[in-house]
Order: C-alpha cells, then structure tokens, then sequence
C-alpha cells in the first residue's frame, strides 16, 4: 500500500517574503513542485501551504494574534482574503498538471480556542483523501472562542491532521536544508530530550506564526504521539517523495 504523506510547503518557498514582494507568487516554483508531484500520483496526500507573504503583513497590520473585536474585525476578511487568493494559484498549478487538487479553507470549519485549535470535522478531508483527491489546506485565520478570532499556522494544521487522519509520512518543505544549528550546520536529528541544546534562528521576515521555532514546536509535539516528521530544502522533495535522504532534519519520538 502507498504511503499517506502530508506534505507542508513553506510560505517562503511559494512567495517572495521579502520586504516589499508582498503577494508576489513563485509561479515557476509551484510548476516545479506539481511537476514532480505528478510523478507520485498514486501516493495519497494531503497539501498544506504556509501564507508567506500572502496574508502575514495582514494579519500583523490588523494585530489578529492580539486578538479581534469590532474595532479590528476588518482584519479577517482582509487576511483571509489574502491567503485565500494564494490557495487557489497553488491549485489551480496543480490542476494545470493533471492533479486532482481541491481548495479547502480552514477558515470555513474549523474553530479555536485560545489560538488552538478545537473545533473540526475532518471526515471529508478523509474521504478525499480516500477518493485519490489532494486536498490543499493553508495557514488561515479562524475564529476564536476565547480571542474572537486567531491566525492557524499550517504548522498546527499538520499537527492537528496528521493526529487525526493517519497520515503516514509528513513533510516540511522550506527554504533551508533543515533545522541549522549555531554553526549554521544542519540538525540530521531531533528528540524532545535534545531540543533545549538546539539555537534555533528566527526568520528575517515577517511571520506571525513563529518562523523555524513553531514548526520545531509543533513537530516536538507530534513525536511525544510517536509520529515521526521530516524538514527538508523544497529542491530535495523528490528524495522525501522516494524515501531517499533528503539531507535535513527527520523529528524523532524518543524510542526511535
């Protein structure tokens, strides 16, 4: 039986998140990464993408992570919006190169409490999946419970469904080769009991949802469920796809 891999692509690698280049997409790279995706059609997946620059300058100018009420309620729609466009470039790619991709936005049913997230229904996702349908999820702002409304990073959602959907393989594609170290050297692995020896560098753009510190966070916490996660360079994606050495950071339940 084929692997059931979630694959997360990194808002960097889809964007350009520099300063000034907000909303600018990376059309050759999302051509590239649904040419070798085509390649492995009959793995079933699941796709997340993080924001990048298509929703973040948002979500910080209206102060989402701060929480929302009627004095900032525009955020949400402006944010949404944002990453919601994104989304559909990244299917649309897909689609162009014969993939069955379908948009599916957090925004729509998923609720937080206290920016976790706590409310999902996660069997059409299932079934999708099931069907050979790749759906594509992406960061997204969500409403909140507790702060009115909150910002998802696609680092929780892989988390949340990787859990709940028994999802095989997971991997984070970004634009570096792993987790470095000080020495800018990369971390081949990670456990819970060694991650406090680890400096971990943040990003130079701007990112609400904690750069390389909350993918580490979210994963830490899938291998204290015993599943394992992988961070590897976008241009190694065909090693992840192949179960070759990608030459980044694989995240380790402790008894691995």
């Amino acid at each position: 039986m084929s692997d059931r891999i979630i694959l997360k692509l990194g808002g960097s690698i889809i964007t350009e998140k520099g300063s000034g280049d907000a909303g600018v997409v990376r059309e050759n790279v999302l051509h590239e990464i649904a040419k070798t995706l085509k390649n492995f059609s009959d793995n079933p997946l699941l796709l997340i993408h993080g924001a990048g620059s298509c929703g973040h300058p948002q979500a910080r100018q209206y102060n989402i992570q701060g929480g929302v009420s009627k004095k900032n309620k525009k955020g949400i729609f402006e944010t949404h919006h944002a990453v919601s466009a994104l989304n559909e470039q990244v299917v649309s790619m897909l689609r162009m190169e014969g993939i069955e991709a379908v948009s599916i936005h957090p925004f729509d049913g998923m609720v937080a409490s206290n920016g976790e997230l706590s409310d999902y229904c996660l069997t059409n996702l299932q079934l999708m999946v099931d069907l050979g349908i790749i759906p594509v999820l992406h960061g997204d702002v969500v409403m909140d419970t507790v702060k009115g409304a909150c910002i998802v990073s696609g680092d929780q959602l892989v988390r949340i469904l990787a859990q709940h959907l028994g999802m095989k393989r997971i991997g984070l594609a970004t634009d570096v080769p792993g987790l470095l170290d000080a020495d800018g050297l990369v971390v081949r692995e990670l456990r819970r009991s060694t991650a406090h020896t680890i400096r971990i560098g943040g990003s130079g753009s701007i990112d609400v949802t904690g750069g390389m510190q909350g993918k580490i966070s979210e994963l830490l916490r899938l291998a204290d469920m015993g599943i394992e996660s992988d961070i590897f360079h976008i241009s190694r994606l065909q090693e992840f796809l192949n179960r070759a050495d990608h030459g980044g950071t694989r995240i380790l339940p402790e008894d691995a």
